[in-house]
């Protein structure tokens, strides 16, 4: 298995307040989790996105306000959380652009007697970033730029994201909720950020209903919990889809050391989804994965995961472990689940005799 990584420190010109939780400290703590991977891990460059793959996703409008803060002297607030510096639209570049190179760098490499994933750990995160708003420390959503550049330049006909940043990716939904070709699933903390978003019964819109999925999670959820509403909703659905490519939106911020949320993953935790995603990646699209860095601000906590998670796309067999069963709570909000999207989705409609109550 080949593995890359898409990395600069160009992405520190997005060169926030120091006290902000989205600063360039994150960049290191990232880099010092890829680096104990050593050479087992390969390298792709990173450049700029262009205006045309990003205008792809965000109206031209909306990335001129953002093209207007390079070299601004003072920040532009754009919201209570996000506010662009003099060097913000080059690393927003950049970001979109590790995240393009990624898709680049596994289809490249296809023709390779082992399949490819890749992990771009750009900054800034974009998965809060709608069509003509920034928001969330997000000013260009990089894994939407990408699986439109998979479509345009690859001739991807299905492409999925995984999101599992322990808040709701918005704007990743709002850019794909009215179609069909993009599967878009994400595991987040249950009204956490943004708070008006993100609920179950949300599953796309026209066109493409049933193509959203999403898995909130309780207070303090554990790995097990993490990992059973994956293995039993979205491993299902990414069979059922069977797209040409798996993105995910890889966000950190569930961890349990990870002051902005509150959640008890672990970095083996993330790991093991890692794995399990890779696996379905394996049986569905020839291993073709890309990683992409959104959230995770506790420096020690986001280079064990990153670390984690790039052991488990080399192998993801190192990582294979049994659940726990179920408690009675999980259960029934797996039983909810399959009941709402078993309809859309075959191998989810056949979970349904296994996960109904008893009684």
């Amino acid at each position: 298995m080949r593995v890359v990584v898409g990395d600069t420190e160009a992405f520190d010109a997005h060169e926030v307040d120091a006290t902000h939780p989205e600063r360039p400290a994150r960049s290191k703590a990232a880099r010092e989790g890829a680096a104990r991977l050593g050479d087992r891990i390969g390298r792709y460059p990173v450049v700029p996105a262009t205006r045309a793959q990003v205008e792809r996703i965000h109206h031209p409008l909306y990335v001129e306000a953002i093209a207007a803060t390079e070299g601004a002297p003072e920040p532009v607030v754009f919201d209570e959380d996000t506010a662009a510096y003099g060097g913000t639209y080059r690393a927003a570049l950049l970001s979109a652009g590790a995240a393009v190179g990624g898709v680049d760098a596994v289809f490249a490499l296809a023709d390779a007697p082992e399949a490819t994933r890749a992990f771009a750990l750009g900054r800034p995160p974009g998965h809060h970033a709608e069509v003509d708003r920034a928001m969330g420390y997000c000013f260009f959503n990089s894994v939407a730029i990408a699986a439109q550049h998979s479509i345009d330049a690859h001739g991807c006909k299905r492409v999925a994201i995984v999101d599992w940043d322990v808040h709701h990716g918005n704007g990743t939904q709002r850019s794909f909720e009215m179609r069909r070709d993009v599967l878009f699933v994400s595991s987040h903390q249950h009204k956490l950020f943004p708070p008006t978003g993100g609920f179950y019964k949300e599953t796309g819109r026209g066109a493409g209903k049933g193509f959203t999925v999403n898995l909130p999670l309780p207070y303090e959820a554990t790995d097990a919990q993490l990992l059973r509403l994956h293995q039993a909703i979205t491993a299902p659905v990414l069979e059922d889809f069977a797209p040409d490519l798996i993105l995910v939106s890889a966000g950190f911020d569930a961890h349990a050391d990870d002051r902005t949320a509150d959640q008890r993953i672990t970095a083996r935790g993330f790991g093991r989804l890692a794995a399990l995603l890779c696996g379905v990646a394996d049986r569905v699209c020839a291993g073709r994965t890309v990683f992409v860095l959104e959230g995770g601000y506790d420096r020690a906590a986001l280079a064990d995961s990153i670390a984690a998670v790039l052991e488990a796309a080399l192998d993801p067999a190192s990582f294979a472990e049994e659940l726990p069963p179920p408690g009675a709570t999980e259960a029934a909000i797996v039983a909810q689940l399959v009941e709402l999207h078993g309809p859309a989705w075959p191998r989810v409609r056949g979970l349904r005799s296994s996960t109904a109550p008893a009684g």
